[in-house]
């Protein structure tokens, strides 16, 4: 793993671009609060979220009172995010670290594990298996994962890095049968630039 590397790659573009000119910039993140609505009662719920970026996310989801911990490999995104809400903070669990590499800090218990084309950055097998350890590890049944990332006809490079494309039979695989896939659609992102980047969407339940 390249942790020191990827580290600096990120706080390096994180704290030399405005978020409005991020390729992955979304005003308003309409789609993964489709996928939450779906769940019911989700509102006041502890919420993982992976690779928290600097994504308007995260005052969504404190408008509907949840509870959340906030994960980034880059110090200078959570920074960035501290600052831009001020005391809303209080509450909030905030975690640097590579998400493919086990969590050992003691977290609050989890209803929903959100990842917002995080997961496509992990390509080695070992990573992914890590990641994947990770959402089994801290999910009790009941609760919820929701995936956005690159699906097969997407981009197969971001941020300068390789990514990896998905499809709902692999989430669906790479999860298990412990859970229960619940919703899914693909959508094609329009970035700030201009360029279409198809995604695909999912929601699953854990059900053992």
């Amino acid at each position: 793993l390249k942790m020191p590397s990827n580290t600096e790659h990120w706080n390096e573009i994180f704290s030399s671009t405005d978020d409005i000119n991020l390729g992955w910039y979304e005003e308003k993140p309409t789609q993964l609060i489709e996928l939450l609505n779906k769940i019911e009662n989700w509102q006041g719920v502890s919420i993982f979220v992976s690779g928290a970026g600097t994504c308007t996310l995260v005052e969504e989801l404190l408008a509907q009172q949840a509870r959340l911990v906030l994960n980034d490999i880059s110090s200078e995104a959570l920074n960035s995010i501290k600052a831009r809400i001020g005391e809303q903070q209080e509450g909030i669990y905030w975690l640097c670290q590579d998400i493919s590499q086990p969590i050992n800090e003691k977290i609050p218990e989890l209803d929903i594990w959100i990842d917002r084309a995080v997961l496509h950055f992990l390509t080695e097998e070992q990573q992914i298996v890590g990641y994947f350890d990770n959402i089994k590890n801290n999910l009790k049944v009941g609760a919820y994962a929701l995936f956005a990332e690159f699906s097969k006809q997407g981009a197969e490079m971001c941020a300068g890095l390789a990514i990896r494309q998905y499809s709902v039979d692999e989430l669906s695989g790479r999860l298990g049968n412990e859970f229960e896939l619940v919703s899914h659609f693909e959508y094609v992102f329009t970035n700030p630039r201009g360029d279409k980047k198809p995604y695909i969407y999912a929601l699953y339940r854990r059900v053992l």
